[in-house]
């Protein structure tokens, strides 16, 4: 087992609720598709440079879209949670969202001040009638 790759434990958890892959080519084993996702989002590198040990990165790619549209990876993380929770491993009182990483969009900034006249009331200054 590599870095950044599923244990035996954690498969064993979310195994049984990924679909069975659909008939056709040969089938490509679902815990290497969820280990190529994996490293790919741990890695930030793009689709096409997954390494071969994941299989082709079109057919994980598609099998990530797929569970991503049918709502597959919510319902894991969903299920995991509640497995952690139940098993005591969560701390909720650590959940913290840090806002300096947010940013707004590049036109957020230059929205136009003073209504719909388009006239700046600088502070302090007099309203114009």
């Amino acid at each position: 087992m590599r870095r950044h790759e599923l244990t035996d434990a954690s498969w064993a958890v979310i195994e049984p609720l990924l679909a069975p892959p659909r008939m056709g080519r040969p089938v490509r084993d679902r815990r290497q598709v969820v280990n190529g996702v994996m490293w790919r989002f741990s890695s930030g590198a793009a689709w096409r440079d997954l390494p071969e040990r994941y299989g082709p990165w079109k057919t994980v790619y598609e099998r990530f879209r797929r569970w991503s549209t049918d709502g597959t990876w919510d319902h894991l993380l969903a299920h995991v949670q509640q497995h952690s929770d139940a098993a005591g491993a969560v701390d909720w009182s650590l959940v913290c969202i840090d806002s300096t990483t947010v940013r707004a969009h590049q036109h957020a900034a230059g929205a136009r001040k003073g209504g719909s006249t388009g006239r700046v009331r600088r502070s302090g200054a007099p309203a114009a009638d």
